[in-house]
This record gives structure tokens, C-alpha cells and sequence, in this order.
């Protein structure tokens, strides 16, 4: 899919910078900024995806996807970039998630990092632990990528 030059911007930053902000961001200062009430709806929207999950329908988990949407599975794997990507991508693990245990969650503007936990049934590894990123736009993720932290093999 053919992205505008300030997508591939967000994009190529996300992938050289996010795991270092995520990690940066996991650490919180006893001053920490209260969160926005922007921040605490794009919060609430990842913590309600992670949640959808378990469902195993494609569409509810979909929903949460704007229509230029990319994902990233982990820092090893290709971009799945644009719905139909997205959607492949998803499809090939979303019946075997039991659920994502959100551990943590920061949120600046339109950046939302989560660490997680997922738990996988049938599946090549049975624990993932990592760090997520998302960049929402009016309600929507447009960008997520994981980092992985750990796993544990199935």
C-alpha cells in the first residue's frame, strides 16, 4: 500500500524509536502528567481491543482498525500494512489467543503503549510478554507494533 511521505515519517520512527520509548515510558515519575481526556479515550480504545480478543471474531477485532491500518506482529516479522494486510495477519493467530493481560499502560497524545502478557492455546509459543504501540487517529489504531520481551515456547 502507497503511504503519504508523512506516514512513512511516522511509520520509520515507530520502528527505529518505539521500543525505546516504550520501554522509557514503562518507567513513571511520582510527578507524572494526569492523562488527558484524548489520552484516556485512546487508552480506554486499546484496552477495549486487547479485550476483543478473545472473542475470536475477526470483524469486532478489526473494528478497532482505521482503514489505513499497519501492524506489526514483532520486531522480527514484516509490516502488514494497509486492512486487508491487517486483517490476513490477525487471522493467523486470533483463534488461538486466550486472552492479553494488560500489565501496564502509558499514554501521550495519540501514542498508547501497553506491556502485555498474551496467552496462546494451540499454539507455537504458549506466553508472549512484550511491549505494544499504538498510534490511534480519531478512534482508531493506524499503527501497531509489539516488542517482544519474552516468550515461552509451547
Amino acid at each position: 500500500m502507497a503511504t503519504k511521505g508523512s506516514e512513512m515519517d511516522r511509520r520509520g520512527f515507530l520502528a527505529a524509536g518505539a521500543g525505546a520509548m516504550a520501554l522509557a515510558g514503562m518507567a513513571r515519575s511520582a510527578n507524572a502528567a494526569e492523562l488527558t481526556a484524548d489520552e484516556q479515550a485512546n487508552v480506554q480504545l486499546v484496552n477495549d481491543f486487547c479485550g476483543a480478543w478473545p472473542s475470536h471474531d475477526l470483524g469486532k477485532v478489526m473494528a478497532f482498525f482505521a482503514d489505513d491500518g499497519a501492524y506489526r506482529m514483532t520486531e522480527t516479522t514484516e509490516l502488514a500494512d494497509g486492512r486487508d494486510a491487517v486483517s490476513a495477519r490477525i487471522q493467523t493467530i486470533l483463534n488461538n489467543v486466550n486472552c492479553f493481560d494488560v500489565l501496564d499502560t502509558f499514554a501521550r497524545g495519540p501514542m498508547v503503549i501497553n506491556e502485555r502478557i498474551d496467552y496462546f492455546s494451540d499454539f507455537a509459543i504458549k506466553t508472549w510478554h512484550g511491549v505494544g504501540v499504538f498510534f490511534i487517529r480519531d478512534g482508531k489504531i493506524v499503527d501497531w507494533y509489539d516488542y517482544t520481551i519474552t516468550m515461552e515456547q509451547a
